[in-house]
């Protein structure tokens, strides 16, 4: 199994960032455990980021014919995005959306999500183990 992890704006500011809302471990910690899990389960991974929707929409794409899953945390893209979701909809591979906070306790603009109706599953407040989660989600639903 192949799945890409895909990071949005300011996930590269994991530990520095808001850390009462995300935490003080580090965006190389949030890789390590993915990586580490990804090899405990068998499976290859790529882990991408960027501040950048276009970016974004360009690494979906990229996955098309290449990966059997996709683990998105669009960051604020979440709630602005119908390019990202048309990406994911347009490659229909399976995709899990993540959030580290809990989104549903946070400010009301964050209660929207667009890419949420193109993903077969969405976990938040899970801190960085969403991520593993995720990835176990995908796995089981070959």
């Amino acid at each position: 199994m192949k799945i890409l992890v895909i990071n949005g704006p300011n996930l590269n500011m994991l530990g520095i960032r808001e850390p009462a809302v995300y935490g003080r471990q580090t965006y190389e910690d949030l890789c390590n455990l993915i990586e580490e899990h990804a090899k405990a389960v068998n499976c290859e991974v790529s882990i991408r980021q960027s501040n950048h929707e276009g970016d974004l929409v360009d690494m979906i794409q990229e996955a098309y014919g290449k990966m059997d899953g996709i683990v998105i945390n669009p960051g604020a893209y979440t709630h602005t995005s119908v390019a990202i979701l048309d990406a994911v909809k347009a490659v229909g591979i399976p995709t899990v959306e993540v959030h580290i906070s809990d989104v549903a306790s946070r400010e009301d603009f964050r209660q929207i999500s667009y890419i949420r109706q193109a993903c077969i599953a969405t976990i938040t407040g899970q801190g960085l183990n969403g991520y593993i989660r995720a990835m176990d989600l995908l796995i089981n639903n070959r």
